[in-house]
């Protein structure tokens, strides 16, 4: 898997690119990232990569000559020309991170995950010549609700929650599988403990608490239930919690979500305690 990121910043990422899993990642070559600065793609002495919007209007738009200059510097085509000139589906696709865009979930992170490479377009100012979107994009991609001042950010989220995704990057395969969002309760799988995932899977909800040692911290004990060793209490108690975090912050997960009996009962006794 690798990412082009067609930046005006390419500093912005020296620091993610240095910590954590995308670092270990990077030197074992599970993934690769490739930052390319736009303004090397300009022909003005400024090095010009944005101009007034026609018609009018606040702001700056990024100008489509040197976004597709780099994007033919990476062998990137017109989308037209890559998706009849290729047998089978594309390995490749091209992203605008944009406020308008799709929003970006954990399905599409799973659904890119099986792609072999990704390329990154940063938006800036009050965006990017259509143009560019119109020929070259596969998709156009928000992180959420909100305006932020530029792609760069949102290319980093994209990365991250992808990357993790990609086989051997968290060492244990199936870790990120079982993380919020994960696949639905009916794709069966198996915990350490040899339970089938469908029995406490996430089932497009959002996970439970966590906690470790110690024991005891600043006055807070952690809940009794998850040190008593019984499993079957535990699982219960996860899903609850599972059921109340969800409730309390994104419900409109519940429309969708894969709820069992025992589950709509439990939600229906946290509502009831909720009034």
């Amino acid at each position: 898997m690798r990412f082009e990121i067609v930046t005006i910043f390419p500093g912005f990422f020296a620091s993610i690119l240095e910590h954590g899993i995308l670092r270990r990642a990077l030197a074992e070559g599970l993934v690769g990232v490739g930052l390319h600065d736009l303004r090397a793609f300009t022909h003005d002495r400024h090095r010009t990569v944005d101009d007034r919007p026609f018609g009018g209007g606040e702001g700056m738009v990024l100008k489509p000559g040197p976004l597709a200059e780099a994007l033919a510097t990476l062998g990137i085509e017109p989308r037209t020309a890559r998706r009849t000139g290729e047998d089978g589906p594309p390995r490749t696709r091209v992203i605008l991170l944009s406020a308008q865009g799709r929003p970006f979930t954990q399905a599409v992170a799973r659904e890119l995950a099986g792609l072999d490479r990704i390329v990154l377009i940063c938006g800036r100012y009050e965006g990017v010549d259509e143009r560019i979107n119109q020929l070259y994009c596969d998709l156009e991609l928000s992180i959420g609700d909100y305006v932020l001042s530029g792609g760069e950010l949102a290319a980093a989220v994209v990365v991250d929650a992808v990357m993790r995704l990609v086989p051997g990057v968290l060492g244990n395969e199936a870790s990120g599988e079982f993380e919020s969002f994960g696949v639905a309760d009916a794709e069966i799988a198996a915990d350490a403990e040899g339970v089938p995932r469908s029995q406490h899977g996430s089932g497009g909800l959002l996970d439970y608490p966590h906690y470790t040692r110690p024991a005891e911290f600043a006055g807070l004990r952690a809940p009794e239930v998850l040190l008593n060793g019984d499993h079957q209490q535990i699982r219960r108690w996860r899903r609850e919690q599972q059921l109340r975090k969800t409730l309390a912050n994104r419900p409109d997960l519940l429309e969708r979500a894969s709820l069992s009996n025992e589950d709509r009962k439990l939600l229906d006794a946290i509502r009831q305690e909720c009034r």
